[in-house]
């Protein structure tokens, strides 16, 4: 039977003491639950005791407890002075009969804060002061009142940095939950907006919370959300992907099945679809789903421009096709099917590959890699040289190659589009797939030519068919295809077309829109609407 360590088991001891204390009743002797909330939280420094004495003749001890960086401190020192002076009025009556009725205190004493709530144990005491409340404990009784004073330094609200837009609005979500729900309320103003809030994370006991529309969303939709939240077991929590790995539908899919987002107007939209976003404390993304491919290609700035009926989105759909395939194409008709080549144009491919000691698929493999090496080493560089680095890096190495024979112009300028191509997508997400993909098509174009792409497309189409987000499947509405739904997948019809909620979500309120509005140049009839 093997032994731990001694210093192993008392701390063993001591956590599972801690833990056993947790449920503890607060006893009313202030100095007694004084030293057991310092033991518990291991004497930290930035613990703030603040002890006096209240009453018309200063004769009862009480403590006001809170960590330092957490609260606003304009806020306890404020809670502290009214507190004292109002208890010092005659209006207090017995001084040792109502100090030990907390309840009677929140009556008759003028707390100039919003969130005020009793709690009886250390369990309830402990994570209040963790989150930035301020404790109030007094002499007598076995009640502590606690109080929202949460605040200290944080970002403000800022332009976002991954999703800007030229058109639109230019504020983006913080680090803050309750900042980042009210930046959502500001958008809805609607007394149907759904928030609840829930701690994930034994250690960390981070605030998760997920925000819908009653009367909108599909009640399946939200049952799945908080099924898959409740299921989370983990230690911590700090930042949105970890929430998002354990309640995506695919695993190991290279797709993203959970949309992020750090843009208010996109996460209100999504809510008006009849999505669920999910916010997490800590961090500026918030998680959109279910999600859908097509919503990966659509850009907030789409909806905020007149509508070009789809023009900058088959630009993107061609520059997705470009990204993944430019290079295993180049790789597959260079080598196996010169055939396809026009004569005049195989002639100077030809000149240009003599000499070149690598067959296309290690020309390609080196020059991806490459510019995977820049594209990272410009995201890690400081940002005042990151992007001259990444730049001056692509030209000098590119010339230098063709200059040394190790890799031919065409290569360079294939390589070039590609990844021009790749900076497009409006999800970040969405890149980083399109970018593992490519590396096996250039595999397959290397090996079977351009049957080998054909057998590999096919086979992504069927994985993309099968996947599903939420019980919805991923490439709707083009599949399963969904008429109603075309007006706003690849192409975007103007507002006053766009009648209905896409379909595949299964919104219980389907109309947006009433038809024939004022707008509808269409619109024939004298005034009276209908809901079709």
């Amino acid at each position: 039977m093997n032994r731990l360590p001694a210093s192993q088991q008392t701390g063993q001891q001591e956590g599972s003491k801690a833990k056993s204390n947790d449920n503890l009743p607060l006893s009313g002797l202030l100095q007694a639950d004084l030293q057991e909330l310092r033991q518990q939280l291991g004497y930290s420094s930035d613990l703030i005791v603040r002890e006096m004495m209240i009453g018309p003749d200063n004769e009862i001890p009480c403590a006001f407890v809170f960590i330092a960086g957490l609260t606003e401190e304009q806020s306890v020192f404020r809670l502290m002075e009214s507190f004292y002076t109002h208890s010092e009025k005659s209006e207090w009556g017995d001084p040792r009969k109502n100090a030990g009725n907390i309840e009677w205190i929140l009556r008759h004493f003028p707390f100039a804060v919003g969130d005020i709530k009793l709690t009886r144990h250390f369990q309830a005491v402990k994570s209040a002061v963790l989150v930035g409340h301020t404790i109030l404990l007094i002499e007598g009784c076995n009640q502590a009142l606690s109080v929202d004073t949460s605040g200290g330094q944080r970002r403000n609200v800022t332009e976002p940095t991954s999703q800007t837009v030229v058109r639109g609005p230019q504020e983006g979500f913080t680090e803050a939950i309750q900042t980042n729900i009210a930046l959502i309320r500001r958008k809805i103003k609607s007394p149907d907006i759904r928030v609840e809030t829930r701690q994930i994370g034994r250690v960390t006991q981070t605030d998760v919370s997920i925000m819908f529309i009653e009367g909108i969303v599909d009640a399946d939709i939200i049952r799945q959300v908080r099924d898959r939240l409740g299921q989370i077991n983990i230690d911590g929590i700090l930042e949105s992907n970890y929430i998002e790995e354990f309640i995506q539908d695919s695993k190991y899919s290279v797709f993203p099945t959970v949309r992020n987002s750090e843009r208010p107007d996109s996460v209100a939209a999504a809510l008006l679809e009849g999505r669920v976003a999910i916010l997490i404390d800590g961090t500026p993304y918030v998680l959109i789903v279910p999600a859908v491919f097509a919503q990966f290609m659509q850009s907030a700035e789409d909806y905020y421009h007149r509508a070009d009926y789809g023009l900058v989105r088959l630009l993107r759909y061609v520059a997705l096709v470009i990204s993944l395939l430019a290079p295993s194409l180049y790789i597959a008709i260079t080598t196996f099917h010169q055939e396809m080549i026009p004569t005049s144009l195989l002639v100077s491919l030809a000149a240009q590959r003599e000499g070149i000691p690598f067959p296309a698929f290690i020309e390609a493999l080196m020059m991806e890699v490459t510019f995977e090496l820049l594209r990272e080493a410009g995201i890690r560089m400081p940002r005042a040289v990151g992007t001259s680095i990444s730049i001056v890096g692509a030209l000098v190495l590119g010339s230098a190659a063709v200059d040394a024979g190790l890799v031919s112009p065409a290569m360079v300028i294939i390589v070039s589009i590609t990844a021009i191509s790749g900076f497009i997508f409006p999800s970040f997400d969405m890149g980083i797939s399109i970018r593992m993909l490519r590396f096996g098509y250039m595999a397959l174009g290397a090996s079977f030519g351009i049957f080998g792409i054909i057998v590999g497309l096919i086979a992504l189409v069927l994985h993309m068919c099968h996947l599903s987000s939420f019980g919805v499947p991923y490439l709707s509405p083009m599949a399963p295809f969904k008429l109603a739904d075309q007006k706003d997948a690849i192409v975007r019809v103007p507002w006053w077309q766009m009648y209905t909620r896409p379909e595949a979500l299964r919104p219980r309120n389907l109309w947006r829109q009433q038809k024939g509005n004022a707008s509808d140049p269409g619109r024939q009839d004298g005034g009276e609407q209908n809901q079709g």
